[in-house]
């Protein structure tokens, strides 16, 4: 059933939220790294995408007119008239440019629409696209020691990307995160966002405490907030 896709801002109540952002503070009392997480709805417009929709969709009404419609009507003439078809070109071109900007609103409307035409390799860059521009827009860089770290969490493309800053990122390996994102994937799959993002960030706690435990007079630099983006 194709429905309109929920908003990151509408995913979670307050309470839940407090309880989020609560597995945030409870890691950051174990390590000096600063943990921020990010939900957002999509991480890409996908215009080729819809406009491909939109393209199939118009070559479909097509083809279902000229099958139904389509003949050719006898001649009025008798010595010089020839069959004329029912479909005229301007008929055929109007019906393809209607039902083509048609699928461009419906496939805004209902993103699913266009999902089975974006390959995951074009989600996966879209979403590493968009976590690294909101590890710069948060500021997540500007810590003392270069200890940040970006969980980013996209729902449109059911995909997780990790952004450590360049200390995190000399000790802590890919398959480290792998399985921090594995483990939020999992639950948002069971229908469990709000577990998925505690566990993921209490795992987040247990990698960086190994490397970045707390120090005295360590303070707390960016909130302990979830960010949640439309």
């Amino acid at each position: 059933m194709v429905t309109i896709m929920k908003k990151a801002t509408k995913l979670f109540t307050r309470d839940e939220i407090s309880t989020i952002e609560s597995a945030v503070s409870e890691v950051e009392k174990m390590t000096s790294a600063e943990v921020v997480p990010v939900v957002a709805t999509a991480s890409g417009r996908y215009d080729r995408a819809e406009d491909l929709f939109a393209f199939l969709l118009s070559l479909l009404v097509f083809g279902c007119a000229w099958g139904w419609f389509q003949g050719l009507v006898p001649a009025t003439e008798a010595w010089s008239g020839v069959p004329a078809f029912r479909l005229t070109l301007p008929m055929v071109l109007t019906i393809l440019v209607v039902v083509f900007f048609i699928g461009i609103a419906l496939a805004s409307r209902f993103p699913l629409l266009r999902l089975p035409l974006i390959t995951r390799r074009e989600m996966r860059e879209e979403v590493e696209r968009r976590a690294r521009e909101t590890f710069q827009r948060l500021r997540i860089r500007g810590t003392r020691n270069a200890t940040g770290i970006l969980i980013y969490v996209s729902l449109y493309e059911h995909m997780v990307h990790v952004v450590g800053d360049d200390t995190i990122s000399a000790e802590l390996s890919l398959d480290d995160w792998e399985t921090l994102t594995e483990i939020i994937i999992r639950s948002f799959k069971d229908g469990k966002p709000v577990e998925g993002m505690c566990n993921g960030i209490l795992r987040s706690g247990e990698l960086l405490a190994r490397y970045f435990p707390v120090e005295p007079g360590d303070r707390n630099e960016l909130a302990d907030k979830l960010h949640l983006i439309d």
